[in-house]
């Protein structure tokens, strides 16, 4: 058969919306196709290509490692198909479905407020959100674009910055007033000292001590899957929490938080990104017209 009788775009298309749907059901859906029908055009692109593609398993479909690299590929294609479409179309708007993965406190103090005002921009884009502070793989979980805090690992993907945020010690009044206020690093020992879960989460709290910087590690008798839960338990005066600024700025400005040890505060931040597949400049206009909202509108110093 010839390529000019291979629907190549159309195989290809299936078999990104195969991966991002996770089942031959879901896209089969998509296409007013059957699952079996779905099935047998995948395994015809397999024998094409002469490698396999997905493994499957009776719950669920995993990439493998060519199978990757074809589908980074095919939605960089798609993308540029979709780009020469809606250009040609005089007046048209970005438009599709976008996926994003934001850590729980940028979600809350700033993606979330922002969806109003991104649906009144751009109408035609759905959103679909998760919010969670573990770090995951952006191929795996069919994400567009995810919003990571704090160094980024080696890997394929392109990040765009969209600002840092300083850290700070931070408890309650209440709790303040039954246990004391630290004055000094060594004060610390005897704090509830809560942190998170997760495994990105650092070992410790990095303070000033005699000129030099030392890690104070947490004891605390809670730990919490998201830094949105960390801040709730400083507020209800659980313990003490080392938290992003721009999540207790607002509860610092209205007395419900106090900063603790400012003065042996090392003035470490954490840079905050939107994160995606996208080598080359090759991105979709709908995935395009996100990030770009998101750099224009978050301002983590406000």
């Amino acid at each position: 058969m010839s390529r000019l009788e291979i629907n190549r775009a159309g195989e290809l298309e299936v078999f990104v919306r195969v991966v991002e749907q996770g089942s031959f059901s879901m896209a089969a859906s998509l296409f007013n196709m059957t699952p079996s029908a779905v099935s047998k055009l995948i395994s015809r692109l397999e024998k094409r290509l002469g490698a396999r593609l997905l493994n499957r398993t009776t719950r669920q479909l995993r990439l493998t490692p060519e199978g990757c690299v074809f589908y980074e590929r095919g939605v960089r294609i798609l993308a540029d198909l979709e780009d020469a479409e809606q250009g040609a179309a005089a007046g048209s708007s970005p438009r599709g479905h976008v996926r994003i993965n934001a850590n729980v406190p940028f979600g809350h103090h700033f993606l979330l407020p922002l969806v109003p005002a991104f649906m009144a921009r751009y109408p035609d884009i759905s959103l679909d959100i998760t919010l969670a502070d573990e770090v995951i793989d952006i191929l795996e979980q069919r994400t567009d674009i995810a919003v990571r805090a704090g160094p980024l690992k080696s890997s394929g993907l392109v990040a765009r910055k969209l600002g840092q945020t300083k850290m700070v010690i931070v408890g309650s009044p209440e709790y303040l007033a039954q246990n004391g206020t630290p004055q000094r690093v060594e004060d610390l020992a005897r704090h509830n000292r809560l942190g998170a879960n997760y495994m990105r989460s650092m070992a410790g709290w990095p303070l000033l001590d005699n000129g030099a910087t030392t890690l104070m590690p947490m004891n605390g008798s809670v730990r919490i899957s998201d830094g949105e839960g960390l801040r709730r338990l400083a507020l209800a005066g659980a313990g003490l929490a080392r938290l992003a600024l721009f999540q207790v700025r607002g509860d610092v400005a209205a007395g419900r938080l106090v900063p603790v040890l400012e003065a042996f505060n090392p003035g470490d931040s954490e840079d905050v990104h939107a994160v995606f597949l996208g080598q080359g400049g090759h991105l979709s206009l709908r995935v395009r017209a996100v990030l770009d909202f998101l750099v224009e509108n978050v301002n983590l110093a406000r």
